[in-house]
């Protein structure tokens, strides 16, 4: 697809990064986070406060009417809610699906092994993981791609273990390691949209491919239980 234009920003994006919203048949405008959804369609790439400054404003109302060329439509109060759901349950389910094709390994000792082996494009931990154990990881990482030193780690994702345990069908996972380059790219693009809308950006690093890793930035330190 080309790039499409954000209604709110005016900035012109790669769909990818932005988020698409439709009619639907009772006239409500919901999120279409894969943009699929039938019919004229608008976009919106600012975070969720934005977002909501927008709503409470009445601009997201304007720009949607312009988007919608004169179609009846109402806007939920819960709008913003709801495309925060729809951005999770995608990331999620993508976890699951790539779990499903044997592309990540969960516990810590698997990962760890395997981060040293230099088998790990994407390292992700829950956000209630213990910071020790997640430290380990991230050094561990380092170390099997020879970049001792570095200051890029993991990823902590804005959801608790038990959310990633029901996501991967597996028990208590604290830590994930992507081990397919493809996995890792078709993830890092619903993480990177999730964590913008939330206002809370943190690349994550990609590492056996061309693209240099980011930062390490922790969003939720969470309460910490025994890791896996």
């Amino acid at each position: 697809m080309s790039e499409r234009r954000c209604i709110l920003s005016g900035e012109r994006a790669d769909p990818a990064h932005l988020i698409r919203l439709a009619i639907s048949p009772d006239g409500d405008v919901l999120p279409d986070v894969r943009a699929k959804a039938p019919g004229r369609g608008a976009w919106v790439g600012v975070g969720r406060t934005e977002l909501e400054t927008a709503v409470r404003k009445g601009r997201l109302k304007g720009a949607l009417g312009r988007a919608f060329k004169g179609e009846t439509f109402k806007i939920p109060d819960d709008l913003a809610e709801r495309i925060e759901t729809e951005l999770r349950s995608d990331a999620l389910a993508r976890l699951g699906l790539e779990a499903k094709s044997s592309n990540l390994s969960t516990g810590f000792e698997k990962i760890d092994n395997a981060a040293r082996r230099g088998s790990v494009r994407m390292l992700l931990h829950a956000a209630d993981a213990g910071s020790d154990g997640s430290r380990k990881l991230d050094q561990a990482w380092r170390v099997g791609e020879g970049r001792e030193g570095e200051t890029f780690g993991g990823t902590t994702l804005p959801v608790d273990r038990d959310a990633l345990s029901v996501a991967l069908g597996r028990n208590n996972v604290v830590h994930v390691a992507v081990t397919n380059a493809g996995a890792a790219k078709r993830l890092n693009a619903l993480l990177a949209r999730w964590q913008s809308y939330l206002g809370c950006a943190n690349p994550a690093p990609i590492l056996g491919s061309a693209e240099a890793p980011g930062g390490h930035e922790h969003l939720d330190e969470g309460p910490q239980r025994a890791e896996e």
